[in-house]
């Protein structure tokens, strides 16, 4: 049982990794139409996150793996029953990738203008279209007996579903405004810097309705009040939202995208913190639910696996660090002289 709750920590802690880091180039992504103006800037935008995007997402494929390997069963189920949602993040990401490398071969506006569309949706989609997946995890899927799912895509476009999005996609914009905000200069900053002021007390908006549709549409509380001391996960979420529009006041770009980083993780582990030790609850019976205990692998297979991870995850966390160092610096008009850039 031990092992299972390993997994089941690891298994939140990987999402919330990737939605820390990913999350700022969906954000940034969804917003370069509206801060970006020129070609230039366009350009800019997308050399902020040229270098560290497809870093970010080796998080989303760990994440996937150890669902995988640590629980099959949840794995199997989730890629029947979220089959539809799921290839469309995946086409999503897909087109945003190839965005990045074809938006540049072709000086021709309209080639820009199509590539940049692409940016757009492959940017906004994963970010709402993850809030809806896990927010439907959370109020429990319609399975049924032997792990059938009974319901539709539309179905997960219930209002709570599309609350988690509309959350998911705000923390995002909000990052993603903060990290154009640490990586540009000049009227680009500046349209970045008004963008994260105007979406904060969106963000803010949407976090606390969430906070309250939780209450009446999940179980999630239950394991709070059952061990008060896990709200602390909650005030430290809320202190990092508050520690956003403190430091950004003060133009502390990069405090101001830590406080981001870690409302973000805070976010994800509220949720999976309230859903232990579920992993796919069912709402149509709690005996059909998936947990960490049901669906799990073999004792050997977890005690193999926590070796691998102890071994290669902190390598991972080096080069990712040592990437991030490399490219700290902002980027200029200077930078898009360059061959390797986009």
């Amino acid at each position: 049982m031990l092992l299972e709750t390993i997994w089941f920590g690891l298994w939140g802690l990987l999402w919330a990794v990737f939605f820390m880091t990913d999350g700022f180039d969906f954000g940034a992504g969804t917003l370069m139409p509206f801060v970006a103006k020129t070609d230039d800037e366009k350009r800019m935008t997308i050399n902020a996150l040229g270098p560290l995007w497809d870093g970010n997402e080796v998080w989303l494929l760990t994440a996937g793996g150890v669902t995988f390997a640590a629980f099959p069963l949840v794995y199997a189920t989730m890629f029947s029953s979220l089959y539809s949602a799921l290839m469309l993040i995946l086409f999503a990401l897909i087109l945003r990738g190839v965005s990045f490398e074809f938006r540049s071969q072709i000086e021709g506006p309209g080639w820009r203008r199509l590539w940049d569309t692409c940016i757009f949706i492959g940017s906004f989609l994963p970010a709402l279209l993850f809030g809806v997946a896990f927010a439907n995890i959370f109020q429990g899927l319609p399975l049924a007996a032997d792990n059938v799912y009974k319901g539709t895509l539309l179905g997960l476009l219930n209002p709570y579903g599309l609350c988690g999005g509309l959350l998911f996609l705000a923390l995002f914009l909000v990052h993603g405004a903060l990290w154009l905000c640490i990586k540009t200069e000049g009227a680009l900053q500046q349209r970045a810097i008004a963008a994260a002021n105007k979406l904060w007390p969106v963000e803010l908006a949407i976090a606390v309705i969430f906070l309250v549709f939780t209450k009446f549409a999940t179980n999630l509380y239950d394991n709070y009040f059952a061990t008060p001391a896990f709200f602390l996960v909650i005030l430290l979420t809320v202190a990092g939202l508050v520690g956003i529009k403190v430091f950004l006041a003060r133009q502390a770009f990069f405090k101001a995208w830590f406080s981001s980083a870690l409302t973000i993780v805070g976010a994800t582990f509220f949720g999976i913190i309230g859903l232990y030790p579920n992993m796919f609850p069912s709402s149509i019976n709690p005996k059909y639910s998936l947990t960490a205990h049901n669906s799990a692998s073999s004792p050997l297979t977890l005690k193999i696996m926590l070796t691998v991870v102890i071994i290669f995850v902190p390598i991972v966390l080096i080069y990712q660090i040592w990437a991030y160092n490399l490219f700290k610096d902002k980027v200029t008009a200077e930078d898009l002289t360059y061959e390797e850039s986009y």
